[in-house]
């Protein structure tokens, strides 16, 4: 028992520890990303993030002034014929043209921010 309690804490799977890895490095990457937005509200939780080559994501948490926790998420999928949204599950529906063009603004900004964090990383590593 107390060694499956062990490998809970500590797993020892490389498998393992490169998927709480990438979970940290993409919760991190959607703090960034929500910020940018402009500032974030006290009692807001708001991500904005690429999840993979074809999504991107974005979701909001917010408390109203009847103190009822609110989310909304929406993703993104960019397809070869357009680019589709879809919002608490929601069917996906192509997103308008307005919309299309703040993703892309809000996309570009994204990579030049994770350039501009992980570039000088990358650059100090030492070579393989």
């Amino acid at each position: 028992m107390f060694k499956k309690l062990l490998n809970v804490i500590l797993p020892t799977s490389q498998q393992v520890r490169d998927a709480q890895i990438h979970r940290n490095i993409l919760r991190d990457d959607a703090r960034m990303g929500g910020t940018l937005f402009g500032p974030i509200p006290e009692g807001v939780r708001r991500e904005f993030f690429c999840l993979d080559r074809h999504t991107w994501v974005w979701h909001e948490e917010w408390t109203d002034a009847n103190n009822i926790r609110h989310a909304r998420t929406t993703r993104y999928d960019i397809r070869p014929h357009g680019i589709f949204k879809a919002q608490d599950g929601t069917p996906y529906q192509p997103a308008s043209d307005a919309e299309v063009q703040r993703l892309y603004q809000a996309a570009y900004q994204y990579q030049r921010n994770l350039h501009a964090r992980f570039d000088p990383l990358l650059a100090a590593a030492p070579a393989a």
